[in-house]
Order: structure tokens, then sequence, then C-alpha cells
């Protein structure tokens, strides 16, 4: 067998581009052996460079991908290829909704080019700015309920108590329904509240110390007997936002974590993770200024994952899929989130969830309003 070339140790301006671009690139060989990695690849797989050049797409893909049928399709036609929402899972890695483009080169008839394009960002960016619109919505809503709705309610659960006491043993069951129900509407109004335009207040947190706080509630309470795992960057900066909001965050996202593994009765763990991601930049509106959302949170756990069906509205209001749910918990980390200038992004198969916020550090608060 051919000894495949040493990785990476040229010093031609070809070599130097392609580790400058962003996009990973494999080079493959006849073999399908990969010939040459760029720097952007060895992130986007997870394997060091020297690694990736010691093995082949077998190691990274099932003999089934439709990436093998892209390359085979290039060794007999040649020309380039596009391939769109391809999945790569390895216990290391896990991508969705990936574009490969193929191409051959005729210079080296064995070779061929594959370039990948995570395109999830973008739709989750897209996403968010629909979830946006949603929880505004909802604040509009919560405001007018609170006060044509509210007020009102309180006479009625008045008259209905007056009338219980009034009323045959008969019709007392009646008024007492009157007031649970009453009770009820009132819970939902004041739990709308929360999606309210108040003025908040934003100050610099060490968000280890938010973590700490939630795992701790979280052990007391709901996740009794759910290991929680500690996996923090004991170098990162502060960030900017509110503590109490972010506390509440943190326990949606904790419990959410913990009731998905209660569903499937084994035992399972919840892992909170924090790391410093340099990349993700979104433009203020109106302005041409950026903001740098370098800190990451990542819960994860390893609950049964969250159908494809209902991903792409996760955050949605009134979306829920428990039976005693509202669907205002993710609405309002999602609105939260979106106050604090951050975005969400969601991975998830099953036996492993991740839900990540990225957000904003103390050296570049969030521009005011």
């Amino acid at each position: 067998m051919k000894a495949r070339p040493a990785p990476n140790n040229s010093s031609s301006a070809a070599s130097l581009i392609l580790d400058n671009v962003p996009v990973p690139v494999l080079e493959i060989g006849a073999d399908n052996g990969i010939r040459f990695a760029n720097s952007a690849a060895e992130e986007f797989f997870a394997t060091s460079r020297s690694q990736l050049c010691q093995s082949g797409l077998k190691d990274f893909v099932p003999e089934d991908h439709p990436l093998f049928l892209l390359v085979e399709h290039l060794r007999k036609i040649g020309g380039s290829v596009t391939e769109h929402e391809l999945v790569f899972s390895t216990p290391r890695f896990h991508k969705e909704g990936i574009t490969v483009q193929g191409a051959d080169m005729p210079e080296n008839p064995d070779a061929i080019v594959l370039t990948f394009h995570d395109s999830s960002t973008a739709r989750n960016l897209d996403r968010q700015l629909a979830f946006r619109s949603a929880a505004r919505s909802v604040s509009g809503m919560a405001a007018m309920l609170a006060h044509e709705v509210r007020n009102p309610l309180s006479g009625i659960k008045g008259a209905a108590q007056i009338l219980e006491n009034a009323v045959s043993e008969q019709d007392k069951e009646l008024a007492s329904l009157i007031c649970d129900e009453v009770d009820r509407i009132d819970a939902l109004v004041e739990r709308m509240g929360m999606f309210g335009e108040a003025p908040t207040e934003y100050r610099s947190l060490n968000i280890h110390r938010v973590l700490e706080h939630v795992r701790l509630l979280a052990e007391q309470g709901f996740a009794s007997g759910i290991r929680i795992i500690e996996r923090y960057d004991p170098s990162l900066p502060h960030v900017w936002g509110n503590r109490d909001q972010l506390i509440q965050v943190m326990l949606n996202l904790v419990k959410n974590a913990a009731e998905a593994i209660k569903e499937t009765d084994k035992p399972g763990e919840i892992t909170l993770l924090t790391s410093y991601r340099p990349g993700i930049r979104l433009a203020l509106p109106g302005t041409s200024q950026w903001r740098h959302l370098p800190l990451v949170v990542t819960v994860r756990d390893t609950g049964p994952g969250i159908s494809e069906t209902i991903r792409p509205h996760l955050f949605e209001p009134f979306l829920s899929t428990k039976i005693s749910g509202n669907g205002l918990g993710l609405a309002l980390v999602g609105k939260i989130m979106d106050d604090h200038g951050g975005v969400i992004e969601v991975e998830s198969r099953p036996g492993r969830t991740e839900i990540s916020l990225y957000l904003p550090i103390v050296s570049e608060p969030p521009a005011s309003g």
C-alpha cells in the first residue's frame, strides 16, 4: 500500500491559504483516505490534522452515508457536486444540516476536494428573529391581560366567595369551581407578566456563581437523584447580565433536562459546561457595530432527545410537550436571552441534548435600547 504524504508539511502558498480559510477542507485520495486537512477541518471533526491524515472517510461516516455516493459520482463524471442537509455523527462530534461541496482535481485524477459548510448557526439566528417577534407579542398580550382581565377577575372571585356562603350545599361546589378557575387564570396572567418590558439592571457577573446556585437548587429539588457534572473554564471573563434572569434561564433548562431524563426511567446525568469560543458576532440593528458573543454556557443531558418536529419551534410561546405544561418556560428563556443580546443553539439526538447560550462579556456590554 502506497504511503500517504505527510500531512500539512508543504510550504506552498496554496496550503497556507487553505489553512487560513474558515471552511473545513479535505483532500481525498483514491482509497478514500484523507491526504490533506486544513485547520478548520480539525475543529469540525474534533480531530487533529495528523490523525485525520492517517484516517479515511469510513472513520467518520458509515458505509451507507451519502458522502460516499458524492465521491463516487465525482470519480466517474468529474465536475462539482453539492449535497445538502447531511448528518455527521461520531462519539466525538455531532453535526446536522451540513452542506458538502465536492470537486475533482483534473491535475490529480485520484484526488477529490471536499468542503463542509455548517448553516445551523444561520438557521438558529433566523429562528430567533421569529422567536423575538413571538416573545414581543406575548409582552403586549401580558400588559393587556393584566389591565383588562386581572381586575375583573378579582371581582368575579369575590362574588363567587359570597355566593359560596349563601347557596345550598349542592351549589357550593359550583361556586368553589368558579374560584378555582379564577385562581388558575390569575396564575397564568401572572406568569405572562414575566414577559413585560420593565427596566432591567445589568452588571458584571461571574457565570460560575450563577451555575453553582442553580446546581444547588436543582439537587435539592427537581433534579434530586440525578448526577450533575460541572465542567467549567476557570479563566472565563465575567458575563454582562442580570443575575435573577440568568438564574431563571438556567433553572428552566436544567429542570427540562431533569424531566427528560426521568422520562427514560434510566440513570442519567446533566452536565453544565462553560467555554470561550471566539467567532460568533451579531450586527446591531441600525448601527455599524457588532456584538461579540464569546462566552458559552451549555446544559447537556442524556435524555431521549428532542423530536425533530418540535425542535424548530422549541422557544415559541404556548408550545409544550408536557401534559401540564403551558409552553411559556422556554419562551421566557428565549426572551431573556434576546434581552441580553445572546444567542441560543440547540443540538439533540437520542441520548444527548445540548442547549448552548452565547453571551456577551463585560468588556462589551450590550448597546442601550
